[in-house]
């Protein structure tokens, strides 16, 4: 009698850096393609966060500033929230903290959501909606990354 064995299929989440791949798990094609996919969506992320969003913040630009003061926030709350911006797109790119920045702007996106129905009546508020759909696939994909980065904490505490 001849035994066939069924290979699990592949997890859409990339193992930890240096871990090793269990027998029978290595990635499919489609697998593959799908991490691939999943970083070029980080990389794009990353980039509309830092220049297209955190940029004119940190320079002050003056469609920036034109619309903290429709907020009534200071200069001080506009570069605060660049700033945010900033360093979550730069984490979206550090395997480590790939998950965390994905829930951490999706926070900053309701935020931003709120903003645009309350302050701004409407306009523009489907573009933070837009943005937390990849990050919320982002977050899940990588979710992953937690526990390595849980045990980088609690080794430096």
């Amino acid at each position: 009698m001849a035994e066939t064995t069924a290979v699990p299929a592949a997890p859409l989440v990339s193992p930890a850096p240096g871990a090793p791949l269990a027998t029978g798990t290595a990635p499919t094609a489609r697998g593959r393609r799908a991490l691939v996919v999943l970083r070029v969506v980080q990389v794009l992320l990353a980039l509309f966060y830092a220049f297209a969003s955190a940029l004119p913040k940190l320079v002050a630009h003056p469609s920036a500033v034109d619309s903290f003061d429709r907020m009534g926030w200071s200069s001080a709350g506009m570069y605060t929230i660049g700033a945010l911006e900033l360093a979550g797109g730069v984490a979206l790119l550090i395997p480590a903290l790939q998950s965390v920045a994905a829930v951490a702007l999706r926070a900053l996106m309701a935020g931003a959501f709120v903003v645009q129905l309350t302050v701004f009546h409407g306009q523009n508020a489907a573009t933070p909606v837009i943005l937390i759909v990849p990050l919320l696939l982002i977050a899940w994909a990588r979710r992953g990354e937690n526990a390595r980065l849980l045990r980088l904490v609690r080794r430096q505490g």
